[in-house]
């Protein structure tokens, strides 16, 4: 019996995020390697994940500047609520301190944009870059 997908938990708020995920990882959905599951706040993630809806997430990837809840505040609530969940920051801003700061907050990753998805294909998912 095939492996269960892994499960993404996506968080960003520009509205084209989910397309790029969507094309560029379409031949792991395809193959039932990967599954995502897409937010558009930390709100909207935090409620996904309480209520079930992205049960079986085993990584989060968070944009830091959203409005409303930013990522750093979404990495504090899922690390108190979901200690098993692996969180990983993206951000379009190379920050030192930033990305110490999320860091120190538990986040597993300091991604900056665009993002380089040959790595997170192999570091993050754990699957061989094609």
């Amino acid at each position: 019996m095939p492996a269960p997908p892994t499960r993404a938990l996506v968080v960003d708020d520009e509205s084209d995020v989910q397309f790029l995920f969507t094309q560029k990882f379409r031949r792991e959905v395809r193959k039932g390697l990967l599954e995502f599951v897409f937010a558009t706040s930390g709100e909207e993630a935090l409620e996904k994940l309480r209520t079930g809806e992205a049960a079986d997430v085993v990584v989060v990837l968070s944009d830091i500047n959203m409005p409303g809840m930013s990522g750093l505040d979404l990495l504090a609530a899922v690390t108190s609520e979901f200690p098993d969940l692996e969180v990983y920051m993206v951000t379009a801003y190379d920050d030192g301190q930033l990305e110490t700061t999320a860091l120190q907050g538990g986040a597993r990753g300091y991604l900056t944009k665009p993002i380089d998805f040959g790595t997170l294909k192999g570091e993050v998912f754990g699957l061989e870059a094609a």
